[in-house]
């Protein structure tokens, strides 16, 4: 497990720096940031499908419809965690933050919830 976190980690990395580098500039200069959250997850949760199952989970589990419907569920619920955090601290009722702001729990808190999910559930 301790192989699969590093894994996962470095590829996590690699996958939230291409979410932030596409979320930022759309969030800052070209459109509401929520609707930068649903394009810039859509676009990440692309490249971290294939990423995470060759990378990150190579030889742990099965791959199947259903691990892709599962991963599709966990991307999912990722993508309305930030869209919570996008809300709740940029365009929501109480913060006005810099857009940068959702970008801090985007790479901190979702990572970590989606790697349980996916190491326990999707790719178990």
């Amino acid at each position: 497990m301790l192989g699969q976190l590093i894994r996962f980690g470095i590829t996590g990395v690699a996958v939230t720096l291409f979410y932030a580098a596409v979320y930022w500039p759309l969030a800052t200069y070209v459109m509401n940031p929520n609707l930068a959250v649903l394009v810039a997850f859509a676009l990440a949760t692309a490249v971290g499908r294939f990423a995470h199952g060759a990378v990150s989970f190579r030889g742990h589990g099965t791959r199947s419809r259903r691990t892709l419907y599962r991963f599709f569920a966990v991307q999912l619920l990722g993508m309305l965690l930030n869209q919570g955090f996008t809300w709740l601290l940029v365009t929501g009722p109480f913060w006005h933050g810099p857009t940068w702001w959702p970008l801090v729990p985007a790479i901190f808190v979702v990572p970590l919830v989606t790697f349980g999910l996916q190491r326990n559930w999707v790719f178990a």
